[in-house]
């Protein structure tokens, strides 16, 4: 008989081992914001110095995030992945004794290095690991990793920072992305069905080249760029509205947790409804077109006319929780529409990397729109430009050869 391999030692699927990895990596990107006022006090972080310290790790991924796919398809899967937990646990535990902002900024940016190496396998490791049948549903989970660690870091950085101060956050993250490698190592199966060989460098140009001339992972990319600019900026500037209504500091980061937590069950319901057969086009048209109404709800209107503010927060819930059947649709269709089995990696990358310059240029226009008229009634106006041009993209993806 032979030797047991590493997947069958553990009763936990290997795929949702590899989905909570790319959490524990998403962990890094959401636990600046809580430590933010620590930061402050401790460093004398300016809120310029802030702005930064929250797109240095957007600005890796929208500067190299193919590069880094492409990368990640050369050194394998799982050995990318790997990579990419040891870079982040060593960047954060350092990151936890910095004396000064400088130093800071930089492990951050390294971070975000760490976090590509990561997040960028997973879509293709999971397509290994999973039967054909269960794809849609583990990929639906898995484009739910952004706002379960970004609720997750809302709801526990603060606890942390108060008991231990912000320097611990840092080390105990530190500590579970050492952990999450030692656990990828024992109960992920090295290179289940493409062997353990690295492809060579001189490979990794003609895998680039291959993305980048078919049309699919364009639109794919165009239409995650579109949407998660619309939704960063929304729940990014969530706390400054909730403020500006004269909540307290705890109520609002409660209720940005859960805005930012109901995207998980957009997510989860994509998978299951593609696995059932239903049409991807048809769930990006039904998400795009509610994100543009609820942000309408929820913004539109002069401070005496607006609706009632419980309202308001129920139509940036069901912009966010609707929203979410667009992210998981997206990593199925990249998956699906990847040029070949051995640029998956690369085309994540290529999606991650308009990601992340939506992710850098949303929350700016919408403070623009909100600096030029003195106020959130018209930022609506930028969420649904951004949600027309994701139903424009939707109609050309809908036109793609069927694979």
């Amino acid at each position: 008989m032979a030797a047991p391999t590493p997947a069958a030692r553990t009763a936990i699927d290997p795929a949702l081992i590899v989905i909570l990895a790319g959490v524990c990596a998403a962990l890094h990107v959401g636990k600046l914001p809580p430590a933010i006022p620590a930061l402050q006090q401790a460093l004398g972080l300016t809120l310029l110095q802030a702005g930064f310290l929250l797109s240095l790790v957007q600005l890796a991924g929208m500067s190299v995030g193919v590069v880094f796919g492409v990368l990640a398809d050369g050194l394998g899967l799982r050995r990318s992945m790997l990579c990419g937990l040891l870079v982040l646990a060593a960047a954060s535990a350092l990151g936890g004794w910095a004396r000064d902002v400088p130093v800071l900024m930089w492990l951050r940016a390294v971070e975000g290095f760490g976090f590509l190496l990561v997040v960028l396998p997973v879509p293709g490791l999971v397509r290994q690991l999973v039967a054909r049948e269960r794809l849609s549903a583990m990929l639906g989970i898995w484009g739910a990793y952004m706002p379960f660690a970004t609720a997750l870091a809302l709801l526990l950085g603060p606890l942390c920072i108060a008991a231990a101060g912000w320097r611990a956050w840092w080390w105990w993250l530190a500590g579970i992305s050492l952990a999450m490698a030692l656990w990828l190592v024992r109960a992920v199966p090295r290179a289940p069905e493409r062997g353990a060989t690295l492809a060579l460098p001189t490979q990794w140009p003609a895998r680039l080249r291959q993305t980048l001339a078919a049309r699919g992972p364009w639109l794919v990319a165009m239409t995650f760029a579109v949407y998660s600019g619309q939704w960063l900026a929304v729940i990014g500037f969530l706390p400054v509205i909730a403020a500006q209504a004269g909540l307290s500091g705890a109520a609002t980061g409660g209720l940005t947790a859960l805005a930012a937590a109901v995207n998980i069950a957009g997510n989860v319901a994509s998978g299951r409804l593609l696995q059932r057969g239903f049409a991807a086009p048809l769930l990006l048209n039904i998400g795009f077109s509610v994100m543009g109404l609820a942000a309408i709800a929820a913004f539109a209107g002069e401070p005496g006319a607006a609706a009632p503010p419980a309202l308001r927060y129920l139509a940036v819930l069901l912009f966010s929780m609707v929203g979410g059947l667009i992210p998981a649709t997206l990593f199925a269709l990249a998956v699906r529409l990847a040029p070949s089995e051995n640029t998956l990696s690369t085309t994540v990358g290529w999606v991650q990397q308009w990601s992340a310059f939506g992710q850098f240029a949303g929350p700016p226009l919408v403070a623009w729109v909100a600096s030029q008229v003195g106020g959130w009634e018209w930022t609506w106006l930028a969420t649904a430009a951004c949600s027309a041009l994701g139903l424009a993209l939707v109609g050309c993806i809908a036109r793609l050869p069927r694979r």
